[in-house]
């Protein structure tokens, strides 16, 4: 599993970009691969993100030595016992008849421990697999239960965007999405678009959220009235990344203006608590916005009124029937269901 972490380095050593180094880790002697030189500015975004709980606590640990040809023959020996581990674990959990999907197992490169991640829907007891695969292996045997997307930031390589997928190359956790986040960016609700390799909603859409989420609170909400070089009209959307909205005028036509070329005169008449950004409407203007919504009103009762030339079909009364001899005077029914 690919980590972003903060590592230092011996005395009067230098890396550069991409190479590949043994570095010491919380779990042991393991293989990595050096991004940067880590500057003041950027351990101070780290810290903020995590504060902010946006990127998780960065791991810590030391680099011990540049990769040599060795370490490579034997990362690619563990890259073979890994496979085989996989065939035997799965063995072990058949025989046991755990309600468990094996994932992927993970063998550290300095032999520490073995890490197993799995699926599951509940706990599970996987004492008696622990001792089984620690005597098997001969070493430490670590269980690590994961959900869906964690299982892609295990398997997944790219996106749809053409590059690795970010839960594989510097998401740490995994953050909150919601449709909300969708909607709010103008994004397609087709499911299989904004959809990353986990199924689930792409973490790519929480980056901007809070940028947009931002911008909406300096704009007017949809169906307030506003004043505009132009005229009077109503707001039917925004564009947040222009920072404009959508004005309804009075012929019905849609115009893009500025919001700093825009004046709110009335809010949306579902507010009745009116709040003023700027010269507060008058009388006059609030009293004739009212006839407006009011005429509005009546053309949309028109709509739903039936037409005169239509009869109307009266409903057939029910008659008992006598020859039944019924004593019951309530009406039956007879119900069926449409598949």
């Amino acid at each position: 599993m690919r980590i972003v972490g903060i590592f230092t380095a011996p005395a009067k050593s230098e890396y550069k970009h991409n190479e590949y180094v043994i570095a010491r880790t919380e779990r042991g002697m393991e293989t990595a691969q050096v991004l940067s030189l880590m500057r003041p500015e950027y351990q101070k975004t780290m810290e903020e993100l995590a504060k902010l709980n946006k990127l998780g606590t960065p791991p810590h640990g030391k680099i011990v030595r540049p990769i040599n040809e060795e370490d490579l023959k034997e990362l690619d020996r563990i890259h073979d016992l890994e496979i085989q581990e996989f065939e035997k674990t799965q063995v072990f959990i058949r025989q046991k008849q755990l309600d468990m999907h094996l994932v992927d197992i993970e063998h550290i490169f300095g032999g520490e421990r073995i890490v197993v991640y799995y699926l599951a829907d509940g706990r599970i007891d996987f004492r008696e697999l622990v001792k089984i695969l620690a005597a098997e292996f001969q070493t430490r045997i670590e269980m690590r239960q994961i959900g869906v997307r964690d299982e892609a930031k295990l398997l997944a390589d790219f996106g749809d965007c053409g590059k690795e997928v970010c839960c594989n190359s510097f998401l740490t956790i995994m953050p909150s999405v919601s449709m909300k986040m969708a909607k709010m960016q103008k994004a397609t609700l087709d499911p299989s678009k904004i959809s990353g390799r986990c199924g689930r909603l792409k973490c790519c859409l929480r980056y901007e959220f809070d940028t947009y989420e931002e911008m909406q609170g300096k704009m007017p909400s949809l169906g307030t009235f506003v004043s505009t070089p132009d005229g009077d009209g109503k707001v039917v959307g925004h564009e947040f990344l222009a920072e404009k909205v959508q004005v309804e005028m009075s012929d019905f036509q849609i115009v893009s203006y500025p919001i700093t070329d825009i004046k709110v005169i009335h809010e949306a008449f579902d507010q009745r608590e009116l709040r003023y950004t700027g010269e507060q409407a008058d009388a006059a203007q609030l009293e004739q916005l009212d006839d407006k919504r009011e005429t509005r009103g009546e053309r949309r009762d028109k709509r739903k009124a039936p037409q005169k030339n239509i009869p109307q079909v009266q409903p057939r009364k029910s008659q008992p029937d006598d020859s039944k001899g019924s004593n019951d005077s309530n009406d039956s029914f007879g119900a069926g269901i449409l598949e």
